[in-house]
């Protein structure tokens, strides 16, 4: 889909919970180095599942990759540990905006460094540099994180990953439960971090819309299996894609079950 080198390779993977519910079918995609691609699709989907397969945070939950391959960096990945990837870059912002609510927004954000032994210097220009990327942050620093806003909980979990110098980072659900200005607000930190840190980003997101406006290719995931992909602008542009994720209807609305039917049996299983 480009012709930057992958920084990260996904490659026909499938994954099965509790050795018997297979929840991904032969996913494969690719994030090339410096981009943002999007993973999409309603929740159920298998977005998490796919996020967790990369960071290696499957076994928690009795889950496991059984067929395929990831590769990070040209090496695969799969017998690394969590703490591992972290310490090679790759980085999980989870969903539900984590965080540890009895310590203040400043410990937490050093939660992040946690891998990085004794770089005082460093971490603590980097604190800085959080501070610049989330000015609000640096006025709530000695908040308890349990006690600030949706908004500013997610500014402190990327704001979190980022003090681990991350490579490759994995939002899953940045916009969830967030007002439209606060979610315009952290895609536009998140894509200044990817023009001036390159740190290349895997987005997972239900809200398509503002996904493809800040993604450069993305992936239409649907019951474990990838049902379409491309440039995030002809993805934006497609009928199908407008109907079934943008809510953008060219003829009669149908109900929700109708669409859904008649775009499995019409359009992408045919």
């Amino acid at each position: 889909m480009n012709d930057k080198v992958n920084l990260l390779s996904v490659n026909n993977i499938e994954v099965i919970y509790n050795h018997v519910i297979l929840v991904l079918k032969g996913v494969s995609l690719e994030v090339p180095e410096g981009g943002i691609v999007a993973l999409l699709g309603a929740n159920g989907a298998g977005k998490t599942t796919t996020l967790k397969s990369i960071s290696n945070l499957l076994s928690s939950e009795r889950g496991e990759v059984t067929k395929g391959s990831i590769h990070y960096e040209n090496q695969e990945i799969q017998s690394l540990t969590p703490s591992d990837l972290v310490k090679r870059g790759v980085i999980q912002v989870m969903e539900g905006r984590h965080c540890f609510e009895h310590l203040t927004v400043e410990e937490n954000l050093m939660t992040g460094a946690y891998t990085r032994g004794a770089d005082r210097k460093g971490i603590s220009e980097d604190l800085e540099m959080v501070y610049g990327y989330f000015p609000r942050l640096k006025e709530r620093f000695k908040s308890l994180a349990g006690y600030i806003s949706g908004g500013e909980q997610q500014m402190v979990a990327i704001g979190r990953a980022l003090m681990a110098r991350p490579k490759l980072m994995l939002l899953d659900e940045p916009s969830m439960g967030l007002a439209p200005q606060l979610v315009e607000e952290i895609f536009e930190i998140v894509a200044l971090l990817n023009r001036e840190k390159q740190v290349s980003i895997l987005l997972a997101e239900q809200n398509a819309s503002i996904a493809l406006r800040y993604a450069k290719t993305g992936y239409i995931l649907e019951n474990g299996r990838i049902v379409m992909e491309g440039e995030a602008k002809a993805l934006a542009d497609n009928d199908d894609v407008k109907e079934f994720y943008l809510g953008i209807s060219q003829g009669d609305q149908k109900s929700f079950k109708d669409v859904k039917h008649y775009r499995r049996k019409k359009r992408w299983l045919s």
